[in-house]
């Protein structure tokens, strides 16, 4: 059995996907970006501000499912290029509480963002 995780104060999603599923113990949330919650616009900026509004979201997210950031057990990040690795490690560090959750980075073929991340989260049984 599985729990749609619905957002308070979230644009309609425009895409066939759900913010995120509870299943079980584990809350699986889509891939965030750097979007105004309540438009779901794009808001373009340097790495770091896409990096912490894309975090925002996730936060967001995890909020309406009763978990937060402290609750990450695997990261997927997708960088629009390579050569942003570094400070994405930079930022990626202040943001995530240690032990870091497990992550995997890769290249991200969408010119219209600088990161994208998505995450699963476990908050143990209710």
């Amino acid at each position: 059995m599985f729990e749609i995780i619905e957002v308070p104060g979230s644009a309609p999603l425009t895409a066939p996907l759900s913010h995120a599923i509870r299943a079980g113990d584990f809350i699986y949330v889509s891939g965030q970006a750097s979007t105004d919650p309540s438009t779901g616009q794009l808001v373009s900026g340097t790495l770091a501000e896409e990096f912490r509004r894309t975090v925002d979201n996730l936060r967001r997210v995890l909020q309406a499912a009763g978990a937060d950031l402290e609750h990450i057990v695997k990261v997927g990040a997708y960088l629009k290029d390579e050569s942003l690795r570094a400070e994405y490690n930079r930022l990626y560090a202040e943001a995530f509480p240690q032990p870091y959750p497990a992550r995997t980075t890769v290249g991200n073929p969408f010119q219209f963002l600088l990161v994208e991340i998505d995450c699963v989260a476990y908050v143990g049984p209710r």
